[in-house]
């Protein structure tokens, strides 16, 4: 029987599948406002996951998340999947308890395939100590997949992305490049170990780094995903009435992304994430390429966070120490004319 090709099926792949900001932006504005003195964490702030206060000492977070195929292997995109639904909760400076799955699968291809995908999530599911307790199903022309997530904090822990503050540091916890790389493996251009290494970084759980994170005053914290590097922080930046640079040379790449940057193979996402940015970003760096990359949409990146330059030292060295990838992106400044400088 010939391989199937999950990535074949769609025309964008994991989250270079979303709707682009600009857009969503359009929608989300029409809905009406709720107010509930318990809801810690809305839609107001473009935050991760809502957040809503039970107790005293608890907090739930809540989060949902899932796309097309990201990888051709079924057990691979189920993990990429589900880690990307976890991270959510992760970037609230939660821990995971309960997952349902969300499933789109055709009814004409081999349930195997379904199976496969299914195993990869609750694996990762494992991994992060929660438990997958059902999920829904529909038929449908393209494969998707991805998790409602349930988690905890308490209330007075819960990071947020809009509370970044002048003298901060920005720390990211994997190297970006995700969207190239997997359009050049759509192009089939990529070689197996680029592939291989860019599906380790986007299984890879943000429990680890978030765990580390929590030890320490972070003011700010988002995870990086459609909206690439760039669109994230301008998140955080709009939300914190601050600027944030970013630090292009410091930035970490994954292994062939910069090469197939230059070669011009960009995910549609791409020009969606710069376009809505439009005149509120300052870009200082002559190669296109980086500006591409910091605008790359990511799939299940890292968490970015935000805190005092003295503290984030401290957290980088516990990132690395700890096999974390993590790396200074930038620096936060008080408002100046951009919400966003790329330097």
């Amino acid at each position: 029987m010939e391989k199937v090709k999950l990535t074949h099926m769609t025309e964008a792949s994991g989250w270079a599948s979303k709707i682009g900001p600009e857009a969503l932006a359009q929608v989300l504005c029409q809905l009406p406002k709720a107010y509930d003195k318990n809801l810690i964490v809305g839609i107001e702030t473009s935050d991760d996951a809502a957040v809503y206060k039970i107790s005293d000492d608890i907090a739930i977070i809540q989060t949902i998340d899932f796309f097309t195929p990201i990888v051709d292997d079924p057990y691979s995109f189920g993990q990429i999947a589900a880690a990307n639904s976890l991270s959510d909760v992760y970037a609230m400076g939660g821990q995971p308890i309960l997952a349902l799955n969300m499933t789109c699968f055709p009814s004409c291809m081999d349930f195997s395939i379904l199976g496969d995908i299914l195993k990869g999530g609750a694996d990762k599911v494992i991994e992060a100590g929660a438990v997958i307790a059902g999920g829904h199903t529909i038929d449908d022309k393209v494969p998707k997949y991805g998790l409602s997530v349930m988690g905890k904090v308490h209330p007075d822990k819960v990071f947020k992305n809009a509370n970044a503050k002048a003298g901060d540091i920005l720390i990211l916890t994997k190297p970006i490049g995700t969207g190239i790389i997997n359009t050049a493996v759509k192009g089939e251009v990529a070689s197996l170990e680029e592939e291989k290494n860019a599906i380790e970084v986007m299984s890879a759980l943000n429990k680890y780094a978030s765990e580390i994170g929590c030890k320490f005053n972070i003011n700010s914290c988002t995870d990086i995903t459609g909206f690439g590097l760039a669109g994230h922080a301008y998140e955080m930046a709009c939300g914190s009435n601050k600027s944030i640079h970013i630090m292009a040379d410091s930035v970490k790449f994954i292994d062939g992304a910069e090469k197939y940057a230059k070669m011009g193979l960009i995910p549609a996402g791409t020009y969606r994430n710069r376009e809505h940015l439009k005149d509120d970003f300052n870009n200082k760096i002559k190669e296109e390429y980086v500006s591409d990359l910091l605008f790359d949409p990511q799939t299940s990146g890292g968490l970015l966070y935000s805190l005092p330059e003295e503290e984030g030292m401290k957290l980088l060295k516990e990132l690395e120490d700890s096999g974390v990838d993590a790396f200074i992106a930038g620096y936060v400044t008080e408002m100046e004319d951009k919400h966003i400088y790329i330097e």
